[in-house]
């Protein structure tokens, strides 16, 4: 949720001092409120006292490492979350995508592209959607045993149950159930889904589709609801 729609709050969590004064220093000039911490601690403690829309956060720190303080924040925390790696660490990206992150940016950062990024998630967090209300009068969209509510941005089973999403898995499925039966290609999805133009090389989509369909298929390795449809892409197929 924004804090405040004139002036974002982004939380830095980089043990780099003199990043944290750069991004401190650029970001602060360009409309947003910036917050800087050197560990996962310092991260946790002003979390618990300060509501932010962002957070950037280093892989590489000492001690617990950004990858496992993603993992433990994912827990009960939507916050969106930028990771910022080391170049060329596609481990890093590929297993921060898994856990949970909306985006990752690769180091030394380029500041006007680390903007956008921040720009395009922080459009996306609210992920809050128009479509025809339900009979409750709220907007959701069925399927199969569950039921996408749009409005609160939440997945639910027949029984009531959550099915806990991140932002971007929300926003996959969102972008499925008003495309239903229609194939979409990887770029397509990079677009409309994640603000992002499709490169060959990038295959984050291929990875949270994959953990999103761990969430929703009765048998993961042979999907029914998301399938693949071979040198295209993906159709959502829940009829």
């Amino acid at each position: 949720m924004m804090t405040d729609a004139a002036q974002p709050t982004i939380l830095v969590c980089d043990d780099e001092v003199d990043l944290c004064e750069m991004l401190c220093e650029y970001l602060g000039k360009r409309g947003f409120e910036v917050i800087s911490v050197h560990d996962a601690a310092q991260m946790r403690a002003r979390l618990a006292e300060t509501e932010v829309d962002l957070i950037l956060l280093d892989v590489n720190m000492p001690g617990e490492d950004g990858l496992t303080a993603l993992r433990s924040l994912r827990a009960d925390d939507k916050t969106p979350v930028v990771m910022l790696t080391a170049a060329g660490e596609t481990i890093d990206r590929i297993v921060g995508l898994e856990m949970g992150a909306d985006d990752y940016l690769g180091k030394p950062v380029d500041l006007r592209e680390l903007e956008a990024r921040i720009k395009a998630v922080l459009r996306r967090a609210p992920a809050q959607a128009e479509a025809p209300a339900s009979a409750n009068g709220r907007a959701s969209v069925p399927f199969g045993s569950y039921t996408l509510d749009l409005d609160a941005a939440k997945l639910f089973r027949e029984t009531g149950e959550e099915v806990p999403l991140t932002a971007m898995e929300f926003r996959l499925l969102k972008l499925f159930a008003e495309n239903r039966s229609r194939v979409l290609n990887r770029d397509q999805i990079l677009e409309q889904a994640h603000d992002r133009s499709w490169d060959p090389f990038d295959r984050s989509i291929d990875i949270r589709i994959s953990r999103l369909r761990r969430k929703i298929e009765a048998n993961p390795q042979k999907p029914g609801l998301i399938r693949t449809v071979r040198g295209i892409g993906y159709v959502f197929d829940p009829d």
